[in-house]
């Protein structure tokens, strides 16, 4: 049921463009967890995009045949929904990189031909080509100046987007906590530090072999932790012969989990470690942190514009393993510090994160524009 919130553009029409919200990652994931708390006047448009073509029809050869059918398909039934819902309000949600911009850019172009207030959340940056285009070696639509507001998960986005010269309004927002996940779970009183949980896809580019060798300085001494990995990625079958090598008998590789099994990871584990490379808004700290868990993560995307150091845990700058380790054993050796972190993650988590929030956020700022 949806929750029963005063809404004063109740009569507005909202029309989500996302790929196809069945996939589990990144923008489909966050509109996934957002649909249960939109108001009827959310719509979703669910368009084809290349590797979910590939997903359902298994081979390439035909994945690049049916591309352009879809493609022509994608826009068509957007100018149909467009004309349908009478003008909605459309928001874009493309990462700021070659593809996603050249294909949003024609959807932005599309519902301006036909009268539509425009707003786009990026969602992932390409450092590479943002330069590019800052060094004019790549030439930005000029499309992109026609949107009404943006959407961005930190302040350095904002930044990006200043030095491109947008004028439109640019919105911080945030990734999401679904609600459902932590129904019924309240602070717990962690007594000692036994297990340390990395949940994120495994790849070198979120840390996972920094948290590992992170996890085997401290095994050294603390004998009875263990390190858990939930997700899977390009780098989960290195992860795990790399563990073998070292003989790491402790840390433990759990695959992709949801639903329980994801609740009860969370909420059996004593800290959360992400030290990743680069972020938006990491979906799975604000999780972590409205489990009551420690963070030990990097100043990295929106993590930087709210995190307070010592307060909800530790953001360190390198990618040492003894820096994390550390860090780790003055929480070991301070259990009082790890109820208090516990109890203020789990709070601002709940007043800041949850999907139900932010989900009416997005829709108050849209019905302004």
């Amino acid at each position: 049921m949806r929750p029963q919130q005063f809404r004063v553009y109740e009569s507005m029409k909202i029309l989500v463009n996302t790929p196809f919200i069945t996939i589990l990652a990144g923008v489909s994931n966050h509109y996934l967890g957002l649909k249960p708390y939109f108001s009827d006047n959310v719509i979703y448009n669910q368009f084809y995009t290349q590797d979910y073509l590939h997903r359902i029809l298994n081979k390439k050869y035909i994945t690049i045949m049916a591309m352009p059918f879809a493609f022509v398909f994608n826009y068509l039934k957007f100018i149909f929904l467009l004309v349908h819902h009478k003008r909605p309000t459309v928001l874009l949600n493309p990462s700021f990189g070659k593809r996603a911009i050249h294909r949003d850019a024609l959807y932005l172009r599309i519902a301006v031909f036909f009268g539509c207030k425009v707003a786009v959340f990026i969602h992932g940056w390409d450092k590479s080509y943002l330069e590019k285009v800052h060094n004019r070696e790549v030439q930005f639509s000029n499309a992109w100046f026609k949107a009404d507001a943006f959407f961005v998960l930190a302040k350095e986005f904002k930044e990006y987007l200043v030095k491109l010269n947008i004028q439109a309004p640019i919105y911080l927002t945030t990734t999401k906590v679904n609600d459902q996940l932590i129904r019924g779970v309240f602070p717990k009183k962690i007594k000692k530090v036994n297990t340390i949980l990395f949940l994120a896809r495994v790849e070198k580019a979120k840390g996972v072999f920094t948290a590992i060798d992170a996890f085997n300085i401290l095994s050294q001494n603390y004998p009875e932790m263990q390190l858990r990995v939930v997700g899977h990625g390009n780098a989960l079958t290195e992860a795990k012969e790399y563990v073998k090598n070292k003989d790491s008998t402790r840390i433990i590789f759990l695959g992709p989990l949801t639903g329980h099994s994801l609740k009860s990871e969370f909420m059996n584990a004593d800290i959360y470690i992400l030290p990743s490379h680069s972020e938006g808004m990491p979906t799975s700290v604000l999780e972590a942190m409205a489990f009551g868990l420690p963070i030990i993560s990097r100043p990295v995307g929106g993590l930087v514009d709210f995190f307070k150091n010592d307060k909800m845990g530790y953001l360190i700058e390198g990618f040492e393993p003894e820096d994390y380790a550390l860090k780790i054993e003055s929480l070991i050796n301070d259990i009082d510090k790890v109820n208090q972190i516990s109890i203020y993650n789990a709070k601002y988590a709940k007043d800041h994160f949850m999907a139900s929030k932010v989900a009416n956020q997005v829709e108050k700022i849209l019905s302004l524009i």
